[in-house]
This record gives structure tokens, C-alpha cells and sequence, in this order.
């Protein structure tokens, strides 16, 4: 073991490879419907893509600034991890090229075919040649490489078809790129759903791109580019636009370094070293696929089933639900009366969109302050808080330029937002506002007023339809006293500011969620903690919950992704559980429950126990005051602990495993989906008035 590595961890990339993994075993689940496991195979896909261009990507980066600083949790330096991770994805890429094969081979009977060229009928390889010519021909760029044809910049992501190239005894190669502007797919003539993918189709028609050459040894390929770049420190003080710079940064990401190369076929020795030389890597960094390299086209595959098939090959569909706890009429008078807890997606967040649009017209309300991470392409968010500052509210926003592969995106809103009058500020340089609160100030006579709402997820409509997420409204003062000097400090760039009840990183929430770990080692076995997150990397966090639980505390921790302790370590993590669930929805909540009965102490926020975000992000929890909302997120903890259909317990060695037993199946999602639509139906709904009864029927 190296000198320093901890006893009871496991490397932070391996163990995302293994979360991965569990996505992946959610595409071969047979009692998931077809399209539906197809679409686990697209996630786990995109999913890989991300981590070889973030995680890979930095680990490319440690090792040119530093390669013999070893990762206390594993005891493997930078180049030590890389080999690991090359190592333990070769197999994955079998897996979910076996998988995806399966499926496609299902989806047949229901006339939904992925096609070879040489699967095509007479009457479809005409149609596909003619199209070919007439509309694929003409827009490509083909580029040869020899003596006086440089290599091209492949970009990142994009599929490009490549050939040997012979004539008048010379030698080159042929590169094609797949146009990014066509469709990914060239659907069939007919009433089944057939379609070929247009890189076998320009792959097939080569011939006729490069027809004074004889062609040989065709492929296509992808290669993933290093996407870890943040904006450079030193243009902070020559441009005064951070828009400009994080545009800048985006044009980088487009030209950094090769970190992986996916090919469609065995590549030959002579054309292995070749792209070996031009994109200084080595042959483990080069991954045979069969399946597509890019499958984004399956989810608009699954618009153009037929309803009545559809039924059978998707999950059953669900919208999210009112909350029961709201009735019709104002959800900012609500809010005054009674904390609201929304959760996510089985209840909609139009209550929290409906709040902001009565802010933005109410007489009384004052200011809208914000903090933005990601938001959906069409957003109301955005709208109603312009509509705000167009109605002479004061409306602060402060968007986070850079939240990753959402940055132009972010741009575009901030400009927009910008235009309509609201005031738009950026993080801090090294930090990044991963935080998700809103305040509304208002006037009540002379009393200055507070709602704010906090909550897990990010402001976007449209993942609050397929994240789990929960909400907080609440009109306690307390809070929106904190929240207002929060925003405050945001304004002034003050990262150091004190709160009596909110908990904010980078100044207060680790040491005060450390703090009540501590209370309850204190009470030893009669100690409990239970937290929720995405991810457990922070060593601090980590000696802590190892600490509690040779104290005797029973620790359960629901973490979706990456977890770098491990439970189960004789005399070190025994009393520590860790359970994952992967199911329909993603899960995304933050909620730390301290103690038990009435006593507990509960919180919910945007942090997970990461270093990068208790140290290096502005993150904020909230404290649950509401002994009904309270009672309700223990209980949900509870639930999702007894879920043994979509759960998995991790082992000692970081490998999941399914829960024993043959109790009773409990899938939490669908629970609380079926509560959700039970809820709303049996809450009593308060009665209209004679004058709203009126006011409805003339609105008929």
C-alpha cells in the first residue's frame, strides 16, 4: 500500500466508471421497455464522453504539471489512474456494444431497423444512392493528405471517414467529415421506421468522393479532445467583459488535446501508428466500437413510433403533478402563510414559476434577486424576471458563465436579461455560484418582507421534468435575512460573509455539516446520520464519516455517482451503508439529516461532498423548519433506503450489488410518482367563492 493512502477509499474515476456501469446495467434490464433501455445506452455514452473529456482530460494535465503526486485515496499517481481507467473502460465498450446490439435486434419486430448497407432491400440502396448524389455528394468537404496536404483538426466529437488513397503509384490518405449541418440518420422510404446512419452511407459511396483514386481500407472515426480548460486568470485583467473571455475559453475547448480515438473498424498497423504519431497518444487510448459513435438520433427515433406501438416501448407516461399542498389562488399569499416544499418531477414547478410571475407585477414587491446555473433553451424563468425589471422592480441575476457545456447558452440569456434591465453580475474568479436561491423582497406596510425559495436543482424547466429535485418556498424571515445578506455579499464579491441559518461554502457549510457529525458521534450508537448527494470525494467528509462510524453511529449515505469511501471496512467503515439508485428519473437532491424523532436536524441544498464544491464553489443549504416538510424528506430518505428494485448496495471493493432478500418490491421513483398523483386527488381543495365561481364562467 502507498505511504498515505487511506485504508477504506477507493479512486474517485473508478468508481464513476462503476457508477456508469450500473446506467449501463439499466439498458439491459429486460423489464425496462426498449426504447427506454436504448436511451440508457445513449446516457451511458454521453455520459463516457464527458468523463474522457473532463476527468481524463485533467488527469492528462496533473501529470504534465506534476507526475509524481500520488491520489491519497488510491495511491496512484496521474499516469497510475490513466492506466487504470483505459484499463477498466475496454471492457465497458464491449459490454454496451453486446447491449446495444441486443436491443437493436428487439426493436426489429416492431419495424423500428438500424440498417447495413448490405441489410437494404434493391428498391433502398437506389433511393440511398440517389440521395447520395443529389443531396450528400455535393455538400461534402473531402480533404486528401500527403507531402502538400497537411493533416487536418479533427474536431471534437465529430465522425470523419478515412480511406487509404492510391494513385499513379503515391499513396495518401482521405479524410471525409460527416457534415454536422445533415441529419445523423437517412430514414427509408416506407411505413416502418429503417434508417441507416450517413456515415455508412458516405462510407459506402466513398468511391464516388474520391473517383480518381483507388480506395481502400475505409473506416470512420471520433476523437475526443481535452475539454478541461477554465477561463485564464490573466485575461480577467485585460478585458473587462467575462462574456468575451468565456468565449474565448469555448474557442479553446474546440483545439485542445486528443485523449481518445474511437474507430468503427480494426485499424491496420501502419494506420494505427500513423494516427498514434498525429495525436501523440498511445495504442490503449484507441477503442474499437460497433455501435454508433454518436447516438443522439435515437430520441428522435422514438418521436416517430406510432402511438399505439409506443405504449410497449416507452414508460408509461407521466406529467408532473400540482402540488397538494397549493390550491389556485396565489402562491406568493400561500408562501406567507406556510413553508412549501416542491418536489420534483412528480410535482411541477409551476407553483415556483407562478410565485415569480406575481412578484413581477405585485405592487408591493421591491427587488428579485437570483442565482443561475443552467437553464433550459426556452426558458419562462427568464421572461418573468424581464417582464420584473420592465415593471420597475430592481432585478439582480447572477449567472454563472461557467457552467460546463451550458456556457453559451448562459451567454446568451445573461445578454438578453441585460437588455431587458436586469442587473447581471458573474462568480468569482476560482469560484463558481453552484448555489440555487431566490429572493423576493417586498413591502408590507412599513415592514420590509421576504419569500425565498432554495433548492437542489437548477432553474431549468426543462430537467425538472427528469431530475428529481426538491423546492423550498418559504416566507420565515429568518431565512430572507440570511438570503438578503447573501445577495449582498454576492454584489461586493465578499466570499467571507456570516450567516445565522443558512450554511454556505466556501466559508461555512463543510464546517458546520462536520460539526454535526460530530454531535452525533457524541451520542455514539445512538447517533444517525443520513445524507443524500451525487458524489463523496472530500477527504475531510470522508475521515469524519470513517470517525462516526467506529463511534458507533449508523450512517447511510444515498449517492448517486462517484463515492470514494467504502463501507464495510473492519473497524474503519462498519457501521456505514452506501446505497445508489439509478431508475428512470436522475436522481438529484442534497439532503443531510442529522439525529432523529423531532430532534433531527434537516437540510437541503445544492451541495454534494466534493471538494471542488465545499472549497472552490459558492453552494448554500438550507435548514428545514417545517416539522411537516421535515417529517416528509425523512420519510422519502426512508423509502428510498428500502428500495431494492432500483437500488444497489455498494461492497467493501466499490462494486454494487443488488439488495438480498425477496421482500416486497419497492421501486421509490414509482412510489413517489403514484403519491403524487394520490395526493392531489384526496388533499381537500379549498372551496371558490361565489365571486370566483363567476369569474371562472365568464372566462369560459
Amino acid at each position: 500500500m502507498s505511504e498515505g493512502k487511506l485504508e477504506y477509499t477507493q479512486n474517485r474515476e473508478l468508481s464513476w466508471l462503476r457508477f456508469n456501469q450500473r446506467v449501463l446495467e439499466e439498458a439491459r434490464d429486460e423489464s425496462v421497455p426498449l426504447l427506454e433501455r436504448m436511451k440508457f445506452v445513449a446516457i451511458f455514452t454521453s455520459n463516457l464522453d464527458e468523463f474522457f473529456m473532463i476527468r481524463v482530460g485533467s488527469l492528462y494535465a496533473m501529470e504534465e504539471a506534476d507526475n509524481k503526486k500520488v491520489d491519497i485515496k488510491s495511491g496512484l499517481t496521474p499516469r497510475g489512474q490513466l492506466d487504470a481507467i483505459y484499463a477498466a473502460v475496454a471492457p465497458l465498450y464491449k459490454e454496451r456494444d453486446k447491449t446495444y446490439a441486443e436491443i437493436k435486434k428487439q426493436l426489429h419486430p416492431y419495424g423500428v431497423c438500424g440498417l447495413d448497407f448490405k441489410e437494404l432491400e434493391a428498391q433502398e440502396k437506389k433511393y440511398v444512392k440517389k440521395y447520395f448524389k443529389e443531396q450528400i455528394l455535393p455538400v461534402l468537404s473531402p480533404q486528401i493528405v500527403d507531402v502538400n496536404h497537411p493533416f487536418p483538426h479533427l474536431l471534437n466529437k465529430e465522425i470523419y471517414v478515412v480511406a487509404d488513397l492510391k494513385m499513379d503509384n503515391k499513396s495518401m490518405l482521405g479524410v471525409v467529415p460527416v457534415p454536422q449541418f445533415i441529419s445523423d440518420i437517412l430514414y427509408l422510404p416506407g411505413h416502418d421506421i429503417r434508417y441507416i446512419r450517413m456515415e455508412k452511407v458516405i462510407l459506402e459511396y466513398l468511391h464516388l468522393v474520391f473517383e480518381q483514386y483507388e480506395v481502400s481500407n475505409g473506416n470512420y472515426i471520433c476523437v475526443t479532445r481535452n475539454a478541461d480548460v477554465s477561463p485564464d486568470d490573466e485575461a480577467y485583467a485585460d478585458n473587462e467583459d467575462f462574456r468575451y473571455i468565456m468565449q474565448e475559453t469555448l474557442n479553446k475547448r474546440r483545439r485542445m488535446a486528443v485523449v481518445r480515438l474511437e474507430t468503427a473498424s480494426p485499424l491496420s498497423k501502419e494506420m494505427e501508428k500513423y494516427f498514434c504519431e498525429k495525436f501523440h497518444i498511445t495504442p490503449k487510448c484507441i477503442f474499437r466500437t460497433k455501435m454508433p459513435m454518436k447516438l443522439d438520433y435515437i430520441f428522435a427515433i422514438a418521436d416517430k413510433v406510432p402511438p399505439a406501438m409506443k405504449r410497449s416501448l416507452i414508460d408509461e407516461p407521466f406529467t408532473p403533478q400540482p402540488c397538494a399542498a397549493l390550491d389556485g389562488g396565489s402562491v406568493m399569499a400561500q408562501v406567507k402563510k406556510k413553508d412549501i416544499l416542491l418536489s420534483y418531477p412528480y410535482e411541477s414547478m409551476d407553483p415556483f414559476l407562478k410565485m415569480l410571475k406575481e412578484a413581477a407585477v405585485d405592487p408591493n414587491v421591491i427587488t428579485i434577486k437570483i442565482t443561475i446555473y443552467r437553464l433550459a433553451k426556452k426558458a419562462r424563468l427568464v421572461e418573468y424576471l424581464c417582464a420584473a425589471a420592465e415593471n420597475g422592480k430592481e432585478v439582480t441575476v447572477l449567472i454563472e458563465l461557467r457552467a460546463r457545456f451550458d456556457e453559451q447558452n448562459n451567454i446568451d440569456w445573461s445578454e438578453r436579461m441585460e437588455e431587458a434591465g436586469c442587473r447581471v453580475i458573474y462568480g468569482f474568479e476560482g469560484y463558481k455560484v453552484h448555489s440555487k436561491i431566490c429572493l423576493i423582497t417586498y413591502r408590507n406596510k412599513n415592514e420590509i418582507r421576504y419569500i425565498t425559495q432554495i433548492g437542489t436543482g437548477n432553474y431549468n424547466e426543462k430537467t425538472a421534468k427528469m431530475y428529481t429535485d426538491y423546492s423550498l418556498l418559504t416566507g420565515n424571515q429568518m431565512i430572507g435575512e440570511d438570503a438578503a445578506v447573501f445577495f449582498k455579499n454576492m454584489s461586493i464579491s465578499n466570499l467571507n460573509g456570516a450567516y445565522q441559518h443558512l450554511i454556505v461554502s466556501p466559508t461555512s457549510l463543510k464546517q458546520k455539516v462536520l460539526a454535526l457529525m460530530e454531535e452525533e458521534i457524541k451520542k455514539g450508537s445512538q447517533g444517525r446520520i443520513v445524507m443524500k448527494m451525487n458524489s463523496v470525494t472530500d477527504i475531510d467528509f470522508i475521515r469524519k464519516t470513517a470517525q462516526a462510524s467506529q463511534a458507533g453511529v449508523h450512517i447511510d449515505l444515498i449517492v448517486r455517482g462517484i463515492c470514494c469511501i467504502l463501507p464495510g471496512i473492519p473497524k474503519k467503515t462498519e457501521n456505514l451503508r452506501v446505497t445508489s439508485i439509478v431508475g428512470r428519473y436522475l436522481e438529484h437532491p442534497r439532503v443531510f439529516v442529522f439525529g432523529t424523532g423531532e430532534a433531527a436536524k434537516v437540510y437541503i441544498g445544492s451541495a454534494d461532498m466534493m471538494t471542488r464544491n465545499t472549497e472552490k464553489r459558492v453552494e448554500i443549504a438550507c435548514p428545514i423548519y417545517d416539522r411537516d416538510i421535515k417529517k416528509r424528506l425523512i420519510r422519502n430518505l426512508n423509502i428510498m433506503l428500502s428500495d431494492n428494485v432500483k437500488a444497489r448496495e455498494m461492497a467493501s471493493d466499490g462494486t454494487y450489488r443488488k439488495k438480498k432478500g425477496d421482500e416486497r418490491a419497492v421501486n421509490s421513483q414509482e412510489v413517489f410518482m403514484k403519491e403524487a398523483m394520490n395526493s392531489r386527488r384526496a388533499y381537500p381543495q379549498k372551496k371558490k367563492t361565489v365571486f370566483e365561481k363567476v369569474k371562472h364562467w365568464l372566462k369560459r
